[in-house]
């Protein structure tokens, strides 16, 4: 399974600060998904035609099954990651970000104001996760078994086969 993973952050980006969100990301998924994880990457500012650049790049060219973004999904007037993924997805799938602030609402009381997306491009699942490590793993946690289904839908696999 081919996995692109784009931080978005403009401190990040930088180089002001550490990518420890990213890390946790392909930690996470490929002990999810084993051997079968490849992993591309990139750090990219906060900017919704970069963003949405990158996704394209990543969904169309580069041909991964699963692209998982971290970063930018507040209310602030740099986060604009919902913004760009959406206008990329061709099929936007809700239950992503709901199962997202719910599994969060539980810990953090403002999960509320995350406007994480989720959604399809062609044969590519784009999720939006939180830009903290621990809420990646939070949202990672519970987000699996939908990644490996979803995953196996656009790859026309039967979902429930034994390997």
């Amino acid at each position: 399974m081919k996995i692109g993973r784009v931080t978005i952050s403009d401190r990040a980006a930088a180089g002001i600060y550490e990518d420890r969100s990213g890390p946790e990301i392909e930690r996470l998924l490929a002990g999810a998904f084993g051997a079968d994880a490849v992993f591309e990457a990139t750090v990219i500012p906060d900017d919704r035609d970069l963003i949405a650049a990158k996704l394209r790049e990543f969904a169309d060219d580069r041909r991964c099954d699963l692209v998982v973004t971290t970063g930018g999904t507040g209310i602030g007037p740099r986060d604009v990651t919902p913004e760009a993924t959406l206008a990329v997805l061709e099929k936007e799938l809700p239950g992503f970000g709901e199962a997202m602030r719910m599994q969060s609402l539980a810990k953090v009381k403002t999960a509320i104001l995350s406007r994480a997306t989720a959604g399809t491009r062609g044969r590519c699942l784009i999720v939006n996760l939180p830009g903290k490590p621990s809420a990646v793993r939070e949202c990672l946690e519970i987000l699996a078994p939908a990644i490996r289904e979803g995953v196996a839908h656009l790859r026309g696999e039967d979902p429930h086969a034994k390997k």
